[in-house]
């Protein structure tokens, strides 16, 4: 499978939001790394949240 076929396959909308996915990591991460522990791992936990809702929502979908 191409690269362009398997983009088009996953969607736009799944695209970007595996992409905020990375962003929300690399915030956490950041966050982390500079001494705001807390904060880091309060911000960390909304990347394996908002891929759940992914999930949830494409089996919701499937079910229909």
């Amino acid at each position: 499978m191409t690269p362009m076929k398997f983009l088009k396959k996953l969607g736009l909308t799944n695209i970007l939001l595996l992409a905020l996915c990375a962003v929300i990591i690399c915030v956490s991460e950041y966050l982390f790394m500079t001494g705001e522990e807390l904060h880091g791992i309060f911000v960390g936990i909304w990347a394996p949240m908002l891929l759940g809702l992914m999930i949830f929502f494409k089996l919701f979908r499937l079910d229909r």
